[in-house]
């Protein structure tokens, strides 16, 4: 029994869901051996060499599994999938003789990898679709209205709150269309024995009518699974290096928009907020304090996802010649916690994305202060379809924006509007109802609303299916 008086993984009990951890649990593993080994015995009990007795004795204990006996054993012999064999040999003494028959440990353990990727892929795209649902939704709510737009984290041109969040969207229609490649992809080793060459089950169906090729290819559809076409002793281990990729390719996207987040909250933006729960605490010394912790959080487990596809990586390059055994430990780790780490993201970016905050007084407070600069560059076309010296009339402009962005800065109301209104040289060119509508935040956001609405829509057809 594993307490608190020792130490324990953040994803044991703090991060991820108990789902996931469900999936990458021990005991999930082993019933995912059994179902391994079982499938191979229906496959050669085809073939005539296990009857149908000891096949009913496998399936009626595949769910018995009893770790403390076989970790008994594995503290005897230094094996772990050994030592399961044994104690499922032991628990099924009629079908025990038949298990394993022409297997290496990767024809049990690869295939049984792959179905657990793939049913954690299946848990991540089901909690992305989630996150996609409701930022569609978010997307359309705000859709037409306007916030102020940043390059450089500069004030630059109007956008719309609708607009911003449907580029977080297309990032993420990328990931689910990623995973879901990746979900479509995934391959078991197969049946293939020590070297991949499947020597060892041609010499157990000797004088039978199957081919270790037939035999592998029952197997694999019992586990409803594919089969890589060739193998060394284990599956490839680019397989691995993909899948975390795609995961990590989420998680730059959850990054990115909880950064924003982050800087939209900070008094200076004021924007937007994380939700907050009533009797939440920010701050242990600064009562006052309404720090975006969730955003934060998936800023540093988002970091941490990005580093695992370069030990996959690195796991995969040096696989060598066959196989070798050092890919066993690690990925006893990046595995499930690059799942974890995952679940636990996509987990708060819902959280945020159902209680998001968008502030309108802040959003009016900085189109004030900065969207009348934006209206510039169409007032100097329209004087100069209506005939002004183009070159005389940008000095002049230059000089009201020099002047209105000096007030700005010291922190008064943008002075730009009136100065445009009550200057004779701009009024005799550009009337001052067409100078009202160019002045009109509506008028410089272009197609926005259209693209964010088209981009929701885009979502929802794509997590439909």
């Amino acid at each position: 029994m594993f307490t608190h008086d020792s130490y324990l993984s953040p994803f044991t009990w703090r991060y991820g869901s108990p789902e996931m951890r469900r999936l990458w649990s021990e005991i999930h593993r082993r019933r995912l051996w059994r179902r391994v080994w079982i499938a191979l015995a229906r496959a050669q009990m085809a073939a005539g060499r296990v009857r149908p007795e000891q096949l009913a004795d496998l399936e009626a204990h595949a769910e018995a599994i009893d770790l403390a006996r076989a970790e008994g054993i594995e503290a005897e012999i230094g094996h772990d999938l050994m030592a399961e064999l044994l104690t499922f040999a032991e628990q099924a003494p009629i079908g025990g003789p038949i298990l394993h028959l022409g297997a290496t440990s990767a024809d049990i353990e690869d295939n049984a990898d792959a179905l657990r990727m793939r049913e954690a892929l299946d848990l991540i795209r089901g909690r992305l679709r989630q996150v996609l649902e409701t930022l569609a939704g978010a997307i359309e709510r705000w859709a037409e209205t306007p916030c102020m737009g940043w390059t450089h984290l500069q004030p630059a041109e109007p956008t719309t709150v609708g607009y911003r969040l449907a580029l977080y969207g297309q990032d993420l229609l990328m990931d689910w269309e990623e995973l879901t490649r990746c979900r479509e992809m995934i391959r078991g080793k197969g049946f293939k024995g020590a070297v991949g060459t499947g020597a060892s089950y041609q010499a157990l169906l000797a004088g039978t009518p199957m081919t270790p090729s037939e035999m592998e290819a029952r197997a694999m559809a019992e586990l409803g699974l594919e089969a890589f076409p060739v193998a060394g002793q284990i599956y490839p281990r680019k397989q691995d290096w993909r899948v975390l990729s795609a995961l990590a390719g989420l998680g730059l996207s959850l990054y990115k928009m909880a950064f924003d987040l982050r800087l939209l909250q900070a008094p200076p933006f004021g924007e937007w907020s994380e939700p907050f729960g009533p009797r939440q605490v920010g701050s242990s010394a600064m009562p006052f304090k309404r720090n975006p912790v969730l955003a934060e959080r998936i800023n540093a487990l988002a970091r941490y996802l990005g580093t695992l596809p370069q030990i996959a990586w690195e796991t995969a390059a040096h696989s060598l010649l066959e196989r070798t055994l050092d890919d066993s430990a690690v990925r006893r780790i990046v595995l499930p916690e690059a799942f974890l780490t995952a679940d636990e993201i996509l987990r708060l970016a819902l959280r945020i994305l159902r209680g998001l905050n968008v502030h309108e007084e802040g959003l009016r407070r900085n189109l004030e202060r900065y969207a009348p600069f934006a209206a510039l560059e169409p007032i100097l076309m329209a004087a100069a379809r209506a005939g002004a010296d183009r070159q005389a009339l940008h000095a002049r402009l230059r000089d009201h924006a020099m002047a209105a962005w000096a007030a700005v800065q010291a922190g008064l109301p943008n002075p730009l509007p009136d100065r445009l209104r009550t200057d004779p040289e701009i009024t005799r060119w550009v009337p001052p109802e067409d100078l009202e509508e160019l002045l009109r935040v509506e008028a410089h956001i272009g197609d926005a609303p259209a693209r964010a609405r088209a981009m929701a829509q885009r979502i929802r057809e794509a997590i439909a299916g």
